[in-house]
């Protein structure tokens, strides 16, 4: 079975669009159902809108790395430079191609594109408590949860309209190893 030819590259604002379709079919709605990433059990409504993904593309600190299968998108995952660390946000593969481990070839792509490109040895992020599966996945590739708890934006329908009232976010972070100096090796 030929599998296409995989490639990742940076996005431009003009990629919002297409971000935001397959962010939205992967966590909200019934074609999310096919995939396990889905939040609509306890959300509704989008993930985010074009709008604000070509917001965060044009700010500088700011970038999506996009997994393509012979030019199709295939997943995306947005990282922004923090002081300190890089934020990962938005993991996101189609709902039909999850659990064929594109996830874990995107993930290890970002870390090495943050570590490689901004210098920095560290990831953290947000997941919704309730999505125990993720958090499990995150941890089986050594990312810790905190205890640092943030808060759902309720009222915030650009985020989703929460068919529940208990939702908060769990921070999880990842040191990343150093490279060798590859001076020293000469």
């Amino acid at each position: 079975m030929d599998v296409g030819v995989i490639t990742i590259r940076i996005a431009r604002i003009e990629d919002a669009g297409q971000i935001c379709a397959l962010v939205n079919s992967a966590y909200r709605g019934e074609v999310s159902k096919q995939g396990w990433t889905t939040e609509a059990d306890f959300l509704d409504g989008q993930r985010t809108d074009e709008e604000a993904l070509a917001e965060t593309l044009s700010v500088p600190g700011n970038a999506f790395l996009l997994l393509l299968q012979d030019e199709s998108l295939l997943g995306s995952v947005h990282l922004q430079k923090k002081e300190g660390y890089a934020y990962l946000g938005m993991l996101t593969i189609k709902p039909d191609q999850q659990g064929a481990g594109h996830g874990k070839q995107l993930l290890a792509e970002a870390e090495n594109w943050v570590r490689d490109e901004w210098g920095l040895t560290k990831i953290r992020m947000n997941v919704i408590q309730k999505r125990w599966e993720l958090i499990a996945w995150y941890e089986r590739r050594d990312y810790r949860v905190t205890s640092e708890r943030s808060p759902f934006p309720y009222g915030n329908p650009r985020l989703g309209i929460p068919k529940v009232t208990d939702l908060e976010f769990l921070v999880l972070e990842k040191a990343l190893p150093h490279l060798p100096d590859s001076s020293q090796s000469r």
